[in-house]
């Protein structure tokens, strides 16, 4: 399955949103980025609670990320219909768009717009990638969903926010656990890695004589594993781009992605610092840390760094952790301690951004091998049914926690 953002599979998503919420009685707010909100009523007015995902998708799917948060809230709304149940304030569903960044590439940009964090302008102007002419903006009235609402949090504002989410990972699954508990996002940063070598001949040049700008990103690399692993950290290399590309010649010029993430600040930055240290005496030609061992050094490259994205720790707000775990032990009882885990998520959400403005939290599932972004993404439909209820408890818990007060 593929839903890109703003496709006309998107459009008909959207449309089952807005046609479903609304038989449920909701009211329906649809904001200059096209985040949907649909709104049960309470007892008296305020901020909603809200819970929800989004529903586009990777360019290979699959069918649970995002869209169980969605499908899963809106399904809480059913409940709370068919069991006449009055939350003393509003409780609401939300939809956000382009989370996945898949074809405008900026992910969770809509929910980032909200917040205040990403300019309106920015984001309206981002063209799909593949070269496409289509903007977010263009793409927003096409399919008719470029409201009038300001994208704000102040103009749409929420009391808390809480996201169901396959947890992407195995641990779960692994473990013989029904939800993850989380209690806050990984902080991350990307970059852009330049090494510049020279092009030569791969028959006429000596090792010795060789500028090898691959060689040296290949070296750095693997450097930036051994780094991590040794600060309990992760780090990723998911885009390498060489010239001239051709066989017979050696690459003068690579380009690589570098995703460094752990749950603190304070260790991605240890381990930018350390790569950036060994990276250039990497390129100096160094033997740093046995790199060279068996081979011949050459002459010296270049390295240059650019930051492409720098996302900090997130920590999710007590009050909804506790309306989770709460809601975990109504359903688990005594085996709640056996059955759940605190996790903090590897990945980004939209809940990054409301947490920024707002109480936030998310619960995970467990999905099959781990897998995600991929058409095999799979979560049996009682781990979607437990998520779901552990979320329709935690939202009523919070509400009740805010008519306490």
């Amino acid at each position: 399955m593929s839903r890109l953002s703003l496709s006309d599979t998107d459009k008909t998503a959207r449309d089952w949103f807005a046609e479903t919420t609304s038989a449920l009685g909701c009211k329906l707010i649809t904001d200059a980025m096209g985040n949907q909100f649909a709104v049960r009523p309470g007892l008296q007015d305020g901020p909603p609670t809200y819970a929800g995902s989004h529903l586009d998708t990777q360019p290979t799917g699959g069918r649970y990320d995002g869209i169980l948060g969605v499908t899963a809230a809106v399904e809480m709304l059913r409940v709370l219909n068919d069991n006449w149940v009055e939350t003393a304030y509003p409780v609401g569903v939300v939809n956000w768009t382009n989370e996945e960044g898949a074809r405008f590439p900026i992910s969770m940009v809509s929910s980032g717009v909200w917040a205040g964090e990403i300019p309106l302008s920015r984001a309206h102007n981002l063209r799909e990638v593949g070269g496409g002419s289509a903007t977010m903006k263009s793409e927003l009235e096409r399919v008719g969903y470029l409201g009038e609402t300001p994208c704000s949090h102040e103009v749409v504002p929420m009391a808390a926010h809480f996201e169901l989410h396959i947890e992407q990972g195995p641990i779960l699954e692994a473990e013989n656990r029904k939800i993850g508990i989380v209690q806050g996002v990984q902080a991350y940063r990307w970059f852009s890695i330049d090494v510049l070598g020279a092009d030569c001949h791969t028959g006429t040049t000596s090792f010795a004589h060789r500028a090898d700008a691959l060689l040296a990103a290949s070296k750095m690399i693997l450097h930036s594993h051994r780094a991590a692993t040794a600060a309990s950290a992760l780090a990723s290399t998911g885009i390498l781009t060489l010239r001239p590309g051709s066989t017979n010649t050696v690459p003068g010029s690579v380009r690589f992605s570098l995703d460094i993430r752990a749950s603190k600040d304070s260790t991605v930055e240890a381990v930018e610092a350390d790569c950036k240290a060994a990276f250039a005496r990497i390129a100096a030609g160094e033997d740093f840390g046995d790199l060279n061992a068996g081979g011949t050094s050459g002459r010296p490259c270049s390295v240059a760094w650019t930051t492409d994205s720098v996302s900090p720790a997130i920590n999710f707000h007590a009050d909804c952790i506790r309306c989770v775990t709460d809601a975990a032990g109504d359903l688990f009882g005594s085996e709640m301690g056996a059955l759940t885990k605190e996790m903090v998520s590897g990945s980004g959400h939209d809940s990054v951004y409301t947490s920024k403005r707002v109480p936030t939290t998310m619960l995970f599932v467990p999905c099959r091998d781990g897998v995600s972004h991929n058409p095999r993404e799979y979560s049996t439909p009682e781990d979607c049914a437990v998520g779901a209820q552990v979320l329709l408890g935690a939202v009523v818990r919070y509400d009740r926690m805010r008519a306490s007060m």
